[in-house]
């Protein structure tokens, strides 16, 4: 299994979200084709009721704890309740990496 479908079915089994996406973004650095280093997750959950960003932030890196210490460098996380979700609608686009707009 790649990472992507990794953090995908451990995110489905422990916070049963109503909308996930998972992106893998490390086309958007400088990186090796089919890399799987930088991940942007879109995860929309009721077991985030009456927590705080910075605990659900903590929730998904538990979860994802040993990739994070292995092959995922970075890891953008937009944590939404079903309410939140309904108000935003869309997660915040990625920006182009630094490393990507000139040259080194």
């Amino acid at each position: 299994m790649n990472t992507q479908d990794t953090i995908i079915q451990r995110l489905s089994e422990a916070l049963n979200p109503g909308h996930l996406d998972v992106f893998n973004e490390s086309h958007m650095h400088r990186t090796e084709p089919g890399a799987e280093s930088h991940f942007k997750v879109v995860i929309v959950s009721q077991a985030f009721a009456g927590q705080r960003l910075i605990s659900r932030h903590r929730q998904v890196n538990q979860l994802l704890a040993d990739l994070l210490a292995g092959p995922v460098h970075a890891l953008a996380l937009h944590t939404y309740t079903e309410e939140e979700w309904q108000q935003k609608g869309v997660a915040p686009r990625s920006p182009v990496c630094a490393s990507k707009l000139g040259p080194q």
